[in-house]
């Protein structure tokens, strides 16, 4: 990041609430930096937190190993087709074992995870918490599976974290199947390690794939992992942070409230499974990676963008939807609410195929609330250019199809106001392109033309 001109060092900063606020108003600039936090109040130099490690192109693009892009539009180009190439070479590249490793470099038996900054990182939040860019290891009972997924960790005191898993979700599956049994849950989260952790750990990987794996094909080499002392789970011998414990069979206490991605508190303070914390594990000047939900753009709203928008297009394109252009799930809607699809129009009702396959795809119909469709001379992820078609080029009388009883969840904010036994949700799809049956005669757009604007910006590069 520091190569790349991205990388801000803030020193002094306080762990209570300014660490938080300094991220979230530094994330709303066109090209925000990385933030790395020292000498962060009550604490001593060197124990570090970094936050808005995603939330640019070029950092992005460094993080999945891919070549440098300046623009998100290539960084989805680039990125298209490789989830499925990663997945399908992922068996390829199971992580290799090792007993030595940075994280070694300091072992603390007599626990306590508050000698790390975990921040307070909002004003209405229910406590500190260690976990937010994490990767949470597991594995499940009746099988050696190993997962890793990114579930937040809330600090309850010295020795206990508090970790929150979605019903459905991977972690938490293994911890139901222990918890039915009466088994201790072993547990090792990984609070701080190359941001592709947590980037991959926060994505739908296949039910029983190890995210090591996934991870390993993206390198192209097998990631380095060292056997936890008390519960044997992998954490990578690179980590800077890592902590080694168990829940004890029914040991659930209050945790959050905790923002969400769409940037919303989606409601109080629950109950979540207590980790009894036995070992850390930690580098010399450890980095913490923070990367916190809040009101979009957030920490790694970015970075969500980007991925989920070249796996739509993937999706599109594989359910037989020509002329694809460009689609973009927007951070306004956490990535996954508010979502638009360009396209070149090559017959009748080829623009609500595209707009209703984009609602109701594999990867898209999970809380897919708006989706909009926009010809080919609309940028899908410039907001203004988006809404100028849909105020000048829709009838919304015709042009707006409604979806009742859609995917939702029970996390939607509006989850309030649907009065349903169960996560429904309707969605929208937004026909925002020229009517095909009046092509021919639609007005033509008052702007110069392409060429004309490339020529001028090469002209006049200085002024523009």
């Amino acid at each position: 990041m520091e190569r790349l001109g991205e990388l801000k060092h803030v020193r002094g900063a306080d762990w209570n609430l300014e660490l938080g606020a300094i991220s979230e108003l530094n994330v709303k600039k066109d090209v925000p930096p990385a933030l790395l936090f020292d000498e962060i109040k009550g604490y001593p130099k060197g124990y570090r937190v970094l936050t808005c490690s995603t939330s640019s192109p070029a950092r992005l693009a460094s993080i999945l190993r891919l070549p440098i892009q300046k623009a998100h539009q290539g960084l989805v180009a680039a990125l298209r087709g490789k989830p499925a190439q990663w997945q399908a070479a992922a068996a390829g590249f199971s992580p290799i074992k090792t007993r030595n490793g940075p994280a070694l470099e300091n072992i603390q038996k007599d626990v306590d995870v508050l000698a790390f900054p975990s921040p307070l990182w909002h004003e209405l939040d229910g406590g500190r918490y260690i976990g937010t860019g994490c990767s949470v290891v597991t594995r499940d009972l009746d099988s050696e599976w190993i997962n890793v997924g990114t579930y937040r960790v809330q600090v309850l005191d010295r020795t206990h974290v508090a970790l929150d898993m979605v019903p459905g979700k991977h972690g938490r599956i293994h911890y139901e199947k222990h918890k039915a049994a009466g088994e201790r849950f072993p547990v090792v989260i990984v609070v701080g390690a190359d941001p592709l952790g947590y980037l991959i750990s926060g994505i739908e990987v296949p039910y029983g794939m190890c995210e090591y794996n996934y991870i390993g094909a993206i390198l192209k080499q097998p990631v380095a992992v060292i056997p936890g002392e008390l519960t044997g789970l992998p954490f990578p011998a690179a980590a800077e942070i890592v902590l080694e414990g168990f829940v004890e069979p029914n040991d659930e206490r209050t945790e959050g409230p905790f923002g969400e991605f769409h940037g919303y508190y989606p409601g109080k303070a629950g109950i979540a499974p207590a980790v009894t914390v036995e070992r850390v594990y930690f580098r010399n000047e450890p980095i913490m990676v923070g990367s916190p939900p809040a009101k979009p753009p957030n920490d790694y709203s970015y970075s969500k963008a980007v991925m989920r928008s070249a796996l739509l297009h993937d999706a599109l394109v594989a359910a037989g939807v020509p002329d694809v252009r460009a689609v973009w799930a927007h951070e306004i809607g956490g990535a996954r609410m508010f979502n638009v699809v360009s396209i070149r129009q090559r017959y009748a009702g080829h623009s609500r195929q595209a707009g209703h396959l984009l609602s109701q795809c594999g990867v898209g119909a999970y809380m897919s609330r708006w989706s909009v469709v926009v010809d080919d001379d609309i940028d899908p992820a410039n907001l203004q250019e988006v809404m100028w078609a849909v105020a000048t080029r829709t009838d919304p009388a015709v042009d707006i199809d409604i979806i009742q009883r859609g995917m939702g969840s029970k996390n939607d904010p509006m989850f309030v106001a649907y009065r349903y036994d169960a996560p429904f949700s309707s969605k929208a799809v937004i026909d925002a392109c020229r009517p095909w049956d009046h092509l021919a005669e639609f007005p033509a757009v008052a702007e110069a033309s392409r060429e004309l604007q490339e020529k001028t910006r090469a002209k006049w590069k200085d002024l523009l």
